[in-house]
């Protein structure tokens, strides 16, 4: 069970790199490979965030696939509602924890499959007062869903951000930005309300390191649908199967 764990660690931060959506399967991996409780798996998840948001946004930055305007205003909507999300996973009974962040994993799989339909001169920008108010508006629920279910911030945010409209690959680099944050000030909530395997978060974290970095090069150099339908097939087969587990 290690070994198929730590193969599932590298693929889930394989895919937080290239399309921002993988990490909210560490949870699952964590609790069914690693017979977590699942309020310790989500915490510990969350925690092993900051490090490959670290890694994801150097990387990103590099490439100069990161812009600010989009994801100073999405971190700074994000950082009080983390914590209020991890305040409120600690009075969430298990099972339920566990169906929700099934279901999670789930429609972020189902979301990944849906292709754009946009133009390519047609997307959101970030710029105007309008469009920040809104960036800060999806911060603000990705920090409360990262809180809530220690899925980290990219599996909420790229959604949003995508959906109304925002340009893909600064959506995937926001968000990368958006896991420091959201982990930071969840992983305090949890250390308040809840606890963290610091021990397992040891190994687990360098495993997801590899991944990102394989990820993000991934993300410039490999066709998106491709990589899009290799998320969206691992992220539905597990909430599925965690959905099950859990009913």
């Amino acid at each position: 069970m290690t070994a198929l764990l730590a193969v599932v660690t590298v693929l889930a931060g394989f895919f937080i790199g290239a399309v921002g959506v993988g990490g909210v399967v560490l949870i699952a991996a964590l609790a069914l490979l690693g017979a977590m409780d699942i309020h310790l798996a989500s915490a510990t998840a969350l925690f092993t965030f900051v490090f490959t948001g670290i890694v994801g946004t150097w990387l990103f930055y590099r490439r100069g696939s990161i812009e600010w305007h989009l994801a100073v205003p999405v971190c700074v909507g994000s950082v009080v509602f983390s914590y209020i999300g991890a305040m409120v996973n600690s009075y969430i009974e298990p099972r339920l924890l566990a169906l929700i962040i099934a279901s999670i994993i789930v429609f972020a799989g189902l979301y990944v499959l849906l292709p754009s339909r946009r133009a390519a001169g047609s997307y959101r920008t970030g710029h105007g007062t309008s469009q920040q108010v809104l960036v800060l508006c999806v911060g603000a629920a990705a920090g409360f869903g990262s809180g809530l279910s220690g899925a980290g911030g990219p599996v909420f945010a790229v959604p949003l951000m995508m959906t109304l409209g925002f340009v893909p690959l600064a959506s995937i680099g926001a968000s990368q930005v958006l896991q420091i944050v959201v982990a930071v000030a969840g992983t305090a909530g949890n250390l308040k309300y809840g606890a963290v395997d610091f021990a397992t978060a040891a190994w687990v974290a360098p495993l997801s390191l590899v991944g990102v970095i394989l990820g993000t090069r991934a993300a410039h150099a490999v066709s998106v649908t491709v990589l899009r339908r290799m998320a969206a097939s691992l992220c539905v087969a597990t909430g599925l199967f965690m959905f099950v587990r859990s009913w």
